[in-house]
């Protein structure tokens, strides 16, 4: 019996090294992906007036990004980092909820430890799969031990089965917040490289200016390229701010389940055990 938990602890340690493996191929080839998008999409001869790349004016949205300078491609890649982990996070946490509403799946258990069905919750837990399923089974299944368990008294045996259910919460909730961390970074990175690609944009607009004095072709360039570098740092971190909201919002709402659900069972087992 000592040795029970060392199957499911190995199993979390699987999932959370292939997350992290995902997420170190991840970060450097949405970069590669970008890099070729900006070398043979956008900088394309067909986006440019006169298919002057070095020289001519932007003559659509392709080459106006274009413009932005060699900052470009690395925000893109942001972009596309906050749209690949956003997914993977969809995934993973519609996954951890089950094969149905966890809502309906709570309400369920709750009728089950109600009318002392204590098998059929299980059973339901079978059936929903997922995270919080798997730590409401543990949480029952810790009730049967303790119900054959005859050298505690009813408190221990209470605070044995909520020390189970909150073990079986810390085995799943670093699964589910994998990779947010990268996502919540991108939010800073992603405005704080807009904002150098502006300074850097800025500072050539002015030395165009100082240089040259009133060329507009060279200065329009130059601010077109702080522009476009503060557009996409900031389209960066508002869909990084979105999502990660998303995703917090989802995991409290799996957290919250798991908590009412685990009240339940302890509370049931403290009623139907405390005049023995």
């Amino acid at each position: 019996m000592a040795n029970a938990p060392t199957k499911p602890t190995t199993v979390k340690k699987e999932s959370s090294s292939a997350s992290g493996l995902f997420a170190t191929l991840t970060i450097p080839l949405c970069i590669v992906v970008t890099i070729c998008i900006y070398a043979f999409i956008l900088a394309d001869p067909s986006h440019y007036k006169g298919g002057d790349v070095e020289h001519g004016e932007p003559s659509d949205p392709f080459g106006i990004i274009h413009r932005g300078g060699v900052l470009v491609p690395l925000v893109m890649g942001y972009v596309l980092m906050v749209i690949v982990f956003s997914i993977e996070r969809f995934i993973v946490i519609g996954k951890a909820s089950g094969t149905a509403s966890i809502d309906a799946f709570v309400r369920k258990i709750q009728g089950f430890l109600t009318a002392g069905n204590i098998d059929a919750a299980s059973a339901e837990c079978d059936k929903q799969k997922g995270s919080v399923a798997n730590v409401i089974k543990s949480g029952l299944k810790k009730y049967r031990e303790m119900e054959l368990e005859t050298t505690l008294d009813v408190d221990q045996k209470t605070l044995a089965i909520q020390k189970d259910i909150e073990e079986a919460t810390a085995l799943e909730m670093p699964m589910l917040e994998q990779n947010l961390t990268i996502i919540a970074t991108l939010v800073s990175i992603g405005t704080l490289t807009g904002l150098l690609g502006t300074v850097i944009g800025m500072i050539k607009a002015f030395a165009e200016l100082a240089g040259t004095g009133a060329n507009t072709s060279a200065l329009s360039a130059a601010i077109s390229e702080a522009l476009v570098n503060t557009a996409l740092g900031i389209s960066t971190s508002a869909l990084s701010i979105v999502m990660y909201n998303v995703f917090t919002s989802k995991i409290d709402s799996l957290t919250y389940a798991i908590d009412e659900t685990g009240f339940s069972i302890v509370q049931t087992f403290a009623a139907s055990h405390k005049n023995k």
